[in-house]
């Protein structure tokens, strides 16, 4: 329950730092309306759209609605998916707006002790501190090869939590050890002749409980023709930290970041994760009140490219044989890297181009999948049925290969084949694995990097 003094103060800032001419913008006109998710599935409620919640924003600021619950919770149910803002005629930037407006909530709504418990563990004290996450990661990899994850599954332990978390459990991947997280170089020379010097983000989730495939990132360049380099102090993206209404943690982030890259001399910035790629691309607009620090994220910015972006633009398509036995595949876009960083062809591209593939597009694959970070967990049931929606479609184009190029993602996509008892018959993968593996480049020959 908000209070009054707590409305009072929210609605002052509403007024202070929402963009006026950002809410004007929109024209109240419904394109966005088709391509919203929770709109669809909330049974075409206004208040879970784009344009209503722009409204309801609106109101705050000027006054005529007071920052309640019925509006914290429109806010708090939409993905963030920014799908609204491709078809938008105006080019209301919808995305920012959201995250202003939680972070005004966020940060002058008392929360209960167990919820800020909670947020100061995850954006405080994990997140921000990689050898934190390489600690966790550790554990959950101990708990997978000790054989106390098939005790638990044995013992019917998992029944005693919700039906979407025990079943995301089974779908993690195989952690590594701390070890093998800790021991990958810094510097990986070009095989053959130097196309580009590229700069690596590895990333946070991605370099512990994905490591594999941050791996397999950094042999595709290598075969590509570039000279990596991963700068040790890069940090998280922040991109949990924005969405959630934590600012200010996401702006130091960004700033530790910037600095990080900066320090090596590179062609491109390359990500391998769609929502890390967009918040990084958005690091101006983050930083837009600090005229030094907004100009080197320009530079910063500007440098950026997802993985199937440079492979396309350097030819690898062409360069290196594709090769995988026949399978029908289709494509999941990360929200993301299709609305923020408009990269959806190039990994179609590359998927085409696999002797071996029958590509087949995915209705509506643009689509949200429902995972958005921590959504699945914190809005576990509208997530599930975004997810069940966008499984008859996949399961409509009979592909025995589910492909994504997103943690987040490839996860989700996992939940929902479990979900659907397809296990047996369906697989989801990272692009970038089903690549390495079509490429012929062994996952399992060590560091890389011989």
């Amino acid at each position: 329950m908000t209070t009054i003094k707590e409305q009072t103060t929210i609605r002052q800032q509403f007024a202070e730092r929402m963009d006026e001419d950002e809410l004007l913008n929109c024209m109240r006109c419904g394109f966005c309306l088709p391509s919203c998710p929770t709109y669809i599935e909330s049974g075409f409620q206004e208040i879970h759209s784009p344009r209503g919640r722009i409204a309801l924003m609106k109101a705050v600021k000027d006054g005529v609605l007071e920052p309640d619950e019925d509006v914290e919770r429109s806010l708090s149910l939409c993905l963030g998916c920014r799908a609204c803002e491709p078809v938008c005629p105006s080019g209301v930037k919808y995305g920012h707006l959201l995250e202003e407006a939680r972070d005004i909530i966020h940060q002058n709504k008392k929360h209960t002790m167990p919820a800020q418990a909670v947020r100061n563990a995850v954006f405080e004290g994990l997140f921000p501190h990689q050898n934190r996450m390489q600690t966790v990661t550790g554990l959950l990899g101990f708990y997978q090869r000790s054989g106390l994850q098939k005790l638990t599954r044995k013992i019917g332990f998992m029944k005693l939590f919700p039906e979407n978390l025990a079943t995301m459990e089974k779908v993690l991947p195989k952690v590594p050890t701390i070890k093998e997280i800790k021991s990958r170089p810094e510097y990986f020379p070009a095989n053959g002749v130097e196309a580009k010097r590229v700069a690596f983000f590895a990333g946070c989730l991605m370099d512990t409980m994905f490591l594999d495939t941050n791996n397999a990132t950094i042999k595709l360049l290598k075969l590509a023709g570039c000279e990596i380099v991963i700068p040790k102090s890069q940090a998280c993206c922040g991109a949990l930290h924005g969405h959630s209404g934590e600012k200010t943690k996401a702006m130091e982030m960004a700033k530790r970041n910037i600095e990080a890259f900066e320090k090596v001399n590179v062609d491109y910035i390359i990500t391998n994760a769609g929502g890390c790629g967009a918040f990084l691309i958005d690091y101006d607009h983050l930083l837009k009140d600090d005229p030094e620090w907004k100009e080197r994220a320009i530079a910063f910015k500007n440098k950026l490219k997802d993985i199937t972006q440079i492979l396309v633009e350097l030819e690898f398509h062409h360069k290196v044989p594709l090769r995988l036995s026949e399978r029908v595949v289709t494509y999941q876009d990360s929200c993301h890297l299709r609305n923020v960083m408009k990269t959806s062809d190039a990994p179609r591209t590359l998927l085409k181009a696999i002797d071996g593939v029958e590509f087949r597009e995915m209705n509506k694959a643009d689509s949200c999948c429902g995972s958005a970070g921590i959504y699945n967990i914190v809005e576990s049931e509208m997530s599930m049925k975004i997810l069940d929606s966008k499984m008859v479609n996949a399961k409509a184009t009979n592909a025995t290969t589910i492909v994504t190029a997103n943690p987040g993602c490839l996860l989700q996509m996992k939940l929902g084949i479990e979900r659907e008892g397809l296990s047996e018959k369906v697989e989801a993968v990272h692009i970038v694995d089903l690549l390495a593996e079509a490429a012929s480049l062994d996952r399992d020959s060590g560091p890389l990097f011989h």
